[in-house]
């Protein structure tokens, strides 16, 4: 009865290993399909983007783009669910990606963890990002990165289809599927969809501000800001919009003016003090730089 009996307590004791084991092997393959998942969506990681950036331009300066936070339209549209779409529009050289940078920065002091902040750095001049479908990519990488309990709603298509999800002429058809699921996501009370340079996005850009437009309107808990030239084609979708709140950088031109003031100060104060120049020179340079700014 005793051997019976440790008999038993071995064959428990082995059976508990195999379902461990076997739950063990299903979490690992989990893991590893949601790493596989994650790695075919991916075209680019925004936040390195976004490093990348502020980088080439000289680093973020605050001084250089606080006014956008004491801006009526800007207070309007972040307290105002009516107004759900941030639009910065301006000539090229206003500084428009540098002071999306700045406002992604203060939301994210500003939010924490409480909130998802994605966001897509379009640019003509490279074939990754410069097109509708990746920007739809860039966006859902970002939430579900930042969300992993929205990753699901990818896994149901890719699991099927695998990377070809991502390359096929459906992809945009399948992509607005996810997003939209997304979207729908309880947990998702409180986010902000941004994308930069709506004038480079090159292919695709009517599918674009369709999908911005359709879906601010479909879901008020959800902010947008889009930034763009001064073209014809985006004004004539965007102006019309009564969820769209612009901000026309050519006419708060005292801001920019300051800021460009501020940021040519802060450089110059920088360079003197490496190269040891007398006051004198660091101002000539300053009234120099200012003057051709």
């Amino acid at each position: 009865m005793l051997r019976s009996l440790q008999t038993s307590v071995r064959e428990v004791s082995q059976l508990k290993r195999g379902v461990t084991n076997a739950l063990l092997f299903q979490v690992q393959l989990e893991t590893t399909l949601n790493q596989a998942c994650l790695r075919d969506l991916r075209t680019t990681d925004p936040g390195d983007d976004k490093k990348r950036i502020t980088k080439t331009n000289g680093g973020l300066l605050k001084d250089s783009y606080c006014w956008i936070l004491d801006n009526e339209e800007f207070k309007q549209w972040q307290h105002n669910q009516t107004n759900r779409v941030l639009w910065i529009r301006g000539d090229p050289g206003k500084g428009k990606t540098m002071l999306l940078c700045g406002i992604i920065d203060e939301l994210t002091q500003l939010h924490g963890s409480a909130a998802n902040i994605s966001f897509f750095f379009c640019q003509a001049t490279d074939v990754r990002i410069n097109n509708a479908t990746s920007v739809l990519r860039g966006l859902i990488y970002s939430l579900v990165e930042k969300s992993p309990s929205l990753l699901p709603y990818v896994r149901a298509r890719y699991d099927k289809a695998g990377k070809a999800l991502f390359k096929d002429i459906n992809t945009w058809s399948a992509l607005l599927t996810i997003f939209t699921g997304i979207l729908k996501d309880p947990s998702l009370n409180n986010a902000y969809l941004i994308i930069d340079a709506l004038d480079e996005c090159i292919y695709g850009l009517r599918s674009l501000l369709d999908l911005v437009l359709q879906e601010s309107s479909a879901h008020p808990q959800i902010k947008w800001i889009v930034s763009s030239r001064n073209w014809p084609k985006i004004i004539k979708r965007l102006d019309i919009a009564t969820q769209v709140a612009p901000i026309s950088l050519e006419l708060n031109d005292a801001s920019i003016s300051e800021a460009v003031n501020k940021y040519i100060r802060y450089k110059v104060d920088a360079l003197a003090k490496v190269k040891k120049y007398k006051d004198n020179t660091r101002e000539t340079i300053y009234r120099y730089l200012l003057s051709n700014s």
